[in-house]
């Protein structure tokens, strides 16, 4: 297998700014000789990334950007674990620890300013540098949530985290999706303890030293922090810190450590009609033109569970590829609910309506939606960013199948090329969804889910499995219910008058595009 056929070549990256790609040789935009290990939910994750950061020590570096901190979030549930404390320690133990955090928009808008200054400022006073970073578009977020631990006299310990889990409540939730014990609410729908479904990567391996070059484009970025007089006057007020100190010298990659090809695929706005962002003069939309290069060549099944699928431009690709290959299957996994109330839920429904009811009609019987409630009966917010194509090639990252995450805030995603990778997430996660999770502990992952290694057969065995959770809910839920968490994705209709008004937040609030003028309007990336 040519890596070339389905990741980017560093011309189809389409940003001669970054340096990203500046160690490979020729059009190679990607590392070989990496080791990934998916990290499905929160807990999971969390205790992974505890046990990393609690293992470094003097000389060590950790950098890490996040668009939701909360700084007294506990990594493992006990006293000592909060995230303060650990990077905290970590600073303290000799450790050069630095970070960006998005600033947010104001809380008033049901966003988290406060908690994020607090996490940056508690930081900063413990010694570690940690800055609030606003250098985004208009109502635009810096979205990435990533993580590099490089250590001084032992790089084979070097290790990257990259994926949709943010430093913050609610998201230390496991596989029997009772909730984060630290919760922050949602809807009504979803309780006082949201479920959350969610997924990172550990990178081990040369892939290392591409995230922490992400990150050091971002640092060393001479843009001010904000241009918005009121949030300089009080940083000034509050003596916070807004001029990055200058990086140590960036360290060779580490040494290989496993079979797993990694391309990262990134989101930068236009920002300023180009004149910000040195690294991505005009933006950088690898992330979809990533997409689109693999998902034209997908034959069997593309498999994706995200947070919105909607808007403008996701269908497009699916729809080429769905025409031109009659055995193409797409199975997505979104929220039952979306995390908005009232009238500002009715754009998100119209976002995915336009993008599968599109699919639908141009694949009629091959497209399949669903959402996914546990065993109380309590929807889980589905905020994983996960997308698996023909067994293949296989994404996690922050990025959502939308056209703000694909043109306008900052995404980072790793992608990797390997079969028996991409096989395997995708059967554990149809295992966790299909109630199988037990099994496969004592069975094995593949001989317990030998009825869905073929795109078809899982194809089929989601259908089953949420009809018959759908006809047990519509019976009064009597008897023993049936397993499985999955249930098909209502798409009510909207009427025409609904659909005029809400088309309008839809494109201008939840779906902008942050692409060059000559590129709006267009399909084009």
């Amino acid at each position: 297998m040519d890596p070339s056929d389905w990741l980017l070549t560093r011309a189809e990256r389409g940003n001669p700014s970054t340096v990203l790609d500046d160690r490979h040789e020729g059009q190679q935009a990607w590392s070989t000789g990496n080791l990934v290990r998916p990290l499905i939910h929160g807990a999971t994750y969390f205790r992974v990334l505890y046990d990393a950061l609690e293992a470094t020590g003097p000389g060590d570096r950790v950098l890490f950007t996040d668009w939701q901190g909360d700084a007294d979030e506990r990594l493992t549930g006990e006293p000592g674990s909060e995230v303060v404390e650990v990077l905290g320690r970590a600073d303290e133990r000799g450790v050069d620890v630095r970070g960006l955090v998005w600033r947010s928009h104001i809380d008033q808008t049901g966003f988290f300013a406060t908690e994020n200054r607090h996490l940056g400022e508690q930081l900063q006073h413990r010694g570690a540098e940690v800055l609030l970073d606003m250098r985004v578009r208009t109502g635009g977020s810096h979205h990435q949530k990533f993580l590099v631990i490089r250590h001084r006299d032992d790089p084979t310990r070097d290790v990257a985290f990259v994926g949709g889990i943010d430093l913050a409540h609610n998201r230390r939730d496991d596989a029997d999706h009772g909730g984060d014990p630290q919760p922050q609410l949602l809807t009504e729908e979803y309780g006082d303890h949201p479920p959350w479904h969610d997924a990172q990567v550990e990178i081990r391996g040369p892939a290392v030293h591409d995230v922490e070059t992400v990150f050091r484009e971002r640092w060393e970025d001479p843009t001010p922090l904000s241009r918005s007089p009121i949030r300089k006057a009080v940083d000034l007020w509050r003596h916070d810190d807004t001029s990055p100190d200058g990086l140590p010298e960036q360290w060779p990659p580490p040494p290989e450590a496993g079979p797993h090809v990694v391309q990262l695929l990134r989101t930068y706005p236009n920002l300023r009609r180009g004149r910000d962002y040195p690294f991505a003069r005009g933006g950088e939309r690898s992330v979809a033109r990533g997409y689109s290069k693999a998902i034209a060549r997908a034959e069997h099944l593309v498999y994706v569970e995200d947070q919105y699928f909607w808007g403008h431009g996701v269908a497009e690709p699916f729809e080429a590829a769905l025409v031109g290959s009659p055995g193409l299957r797409l199975v997505v996994v979104i929220p039952l609910v979306p995390d908005v109330a009232g009238l500002n839920r009715v754009p998100q429904l119209l976002g995915r309506q336009r993008a599968l009811r599109r699919l639908m009609r141009v694949a009629p019987g091959r497209i399949a939606a669903y959402g996914l409630e546990n065993h109380a009966g309590n929807p889980v917010y589905v905020h994983a960013k996960v997308c698996v194509i023909d067994d293949t090639w296989a994404s996690t990252g922050s990025d959502n199948f939308n056209r703000r995450s694909w043109t306008h805030d900052s995404e980072l995603s790793a992608v990797v090329l390997d079969r028996a990778y991409a096989r395997d997430l995708r059967l554990t996660l149809a295992a966790e969804h299909l109630d199988r999770a037990r099994e496969v502990a004592d069975r094995g992952l593949h001989e317990t889910m030998a009825d869905c290694v073929d795109p078809e057969g899982m194809f089929e065995a989601y259908a089953a499995a949420a009809a018959a959770l759908e006809a047990w809910h519509e019976g009064g839920g009597v008897g023993d219910r049936p397993p499985g968490r999955l249930r098909p994705i209502p798409l009510p209709p909207l009427s025409r008058f609904t659909r005029a008004w809400a088309k309008v937040p839809l494109e201008v609030i939840h779906d902008p595009d942050g692409r060059p003028r000559p590129l709006r309007g267009g399909t084009g990336y």
